[in-house]
């Protein structure tokens, strides 16, 4: 069955167009124990960066999970309280989103909920141990199919299990005074029988106009626009793969925006601008700082700026960030507060990277992606699985060549660098490098260099879960460090060339792996 493009109101179709430098998708996690559970107190925590001098933060979307058959609000669909720790806020008659949309909408700024599609299940006392199924997947399995997480994930080719996400959010926006709602699909896949997710795309997109449709609804009754915008993977084909015909949203005026990726740095704007054609939608990738890129957890301010200055370069209408710090790190340690995921980085990014002009002739760092080991999905989003690093050297001399992506300008760069970390590198092997067919001369070689986040020859650890800040002190790191010659980067895509010119003792060792590869400017 063929659908028309959606008629939008000039409203409507205002609102989406409202400037979103940084999006901040934020959950709220753990609210009753932090801080004795006062409520005053866990705003002002909530809201620190936010409300920073010169903060770039447009967009707040808020989220309190981990459960997708629970409430953490007032709900009349599913049981609420989710959390224990919630009923504390409950019986002072609280409801806190209620007043953080109040407060965002006080500074001003744009106030969503983002709906995980498909969350693990936890306990009312955030227990992921959980012995026995969600209440609502014993009364619907048929709504579930079967997948990497015990109780198996929601199963939208299910048209039942698509009449509950619609009233859950119906709910929502009924009950408050949202600007958008954020259909979540990084958490968690498969959302349809794995191998079968492109064969049945036409239930997402059921999904996603049923939402448009209740939205539409609500919103003519309250007389105010409700924005649409759904969390996909950062490639067309990899929404393909997941089975999110991501095309036919934005053809018929399904979606606002889409929030491109989650855990990824390397993004193709133009390839989801080409996709989609003259249609209006927004599009704003989205950095998980906690389940980050493999080894760039909690990165430097300057590969922060790479990044977000390369999908800025591209054409993004804005970024969005995850599981980011709400504080700056002093205020969590003077506070007793669980550091998770503070970086230092994080309070001085949020006044830069939202604009290109604000990381203008600002060192940063661009970077060749790692695979990394994301266990929490079945098909594309989020696996990470196609970039070639970690990469192993031929021993007979073959180059192993490498896309580096640099789309900011870099041309006022003072000093670039080619900086290459490799594992078992014995001091008298030698490496050959070039970058665009140019052969680059050795400036440096430290082998002695450590990086906590690196762990070879043992297996790299889940996303987000390893956070040592002391290396191992028996590594066996190389960093190599290439002059660059001022414009040899060029805009876009970079080749990499890295190859063995010479190992230096009989037997050959282990073979070298190349860990990471950055190109470093500094203005």
């Amino acid at each position: 069955m063929s659908h028309q493009t959606l008629s939008l109101s000039a409203e409507h179709r205002e609102a989406a167009e409202r400037r979103r430098r940084i999006i901040v998708e934020y959950d709220a996690f753990d609210p009753g124990e932090m801080l004795g559970g006062d409520f005053d107190q866990w705003l002002e925590f909530r809201f620190h960066l936010v409300d920073q001098p010169g903060s770039q933060i447009d967009s707040i979307m808020w989220e309190l999970h981990p459960s997708s058959d629970r409430a953490s609000y007032p709900s009349d669909v599913l049981p609420y309280p989710h959390l224990t720790s919630l009923e504390t806020w409950h019986q002072q008659g609280i409801d806190w989103l209620e007043r953080v949309v109040a407060e965002t909408h006080r500074r001003g700024l744009e106030a969503w909920w983002t709906h995980r599609i498909s969350e693990v299940d936890a306990d009312a006392n955030c227990n992921l141990e959980m012995e026995e199924l969600s209440p609502l997947k014993a009364a619907h399995p048929e709504w579930t199919l079967p997948s990497w997480w015990w109780q198996g994930m929601w199963n939208l080719a299910e048209p039942g299990l698509r009449a509950h996400k619609v009233a859950v959010l119906r709910e929502l926006a009924e009950r408050y005074d949202l600007d958008g709602i954020q259909v979540n699909f990084a958490r968690h896949l498969p959302v349809l029988p794995v191998g079968r997710q492109w064969e049945l795309r036409a239930a997402p997109t059921d999904l996603m106009r049923q939402v448009r449709a209740a939205l539409q609804e609500v919103a003519a009754k309250r007389g105010r626009p409700i924005l649409l915008a759904a969390k996909v993977p950062e490639t067309v084909a990899g929404c393909q793969v997941d089975g999110l015909d991501v095309v036919t949203w934005a053809r018929e005026g399904l979606v606002d925006l889409l929030s491109l990726g989650s855990r990824t740095l390397t993004m193709d704007v133009g390839d989801f601008r080409a996709a989609l054609g003259e249609t209006p939608v927004k599009l704003c990738p989205c950095f998980d700082d906690h389940h980050a890129s493999d080894g760039y957890r909690h990165a430097p301010i300057e590969v922060l700026r790479g990044v977000f200055g390369n999908w800025l370069a591209q054409g993004a209408d804005g970024v969005e960030t995850f599981n980011w710090s709400t504080a700056l790190p002093e205020y969590y340690a003077s506070r007793g507060i669980p550091d998770m995921n503070v970086s230092a980085a994080h309070a001085p990014a949020y006044l830069e990277v939202g604009q290109a002009d604000t990381m203008a002739d600002k060192d940063l760092t661009c970077v060749v992606e790692r695979r990394g080991v994301f266990p929490w999905s079945q098909g594309y989003f989020c696996r990470n699985a196609h970039f070639a690093l970690p990469a192993t050297l031929a021993n007979h001399g073959e180059p192993t060549t490498l896309s580096l992506r640099v789309d900011v300008p870099v041309g006022d760069a003072r000093q670039a660098e080619l900086a290459v970390v490799v594992y078992t590198l014995q001091p008298a092997d030698l490496l050959g490098a070039t970058l665009n067919a140019e052969e680059l001369p050795l400036a440096a070689r430290d082998d002695s260099h450590r990086d906590p986040q690196l762990f070879s020859p043992a297996p790299q650890p889940p996303a987000g879960t390893a956070r040592s800040t002391e290396p191992d002190p028996a590594q066996r790191l190389t960093l190599l460090t290439y002059a660059l010659r001022p414009g040899s980067l060029r805009r876009g895509e970079n080749h990499v060339a890295l190859w063995v010119a010479s190992r230096g003792s009989f037997p050959i060792g282990a073979d070298i792996q190349v860990e990471k590869v950055e190109a470093r400017m500094r203005f």
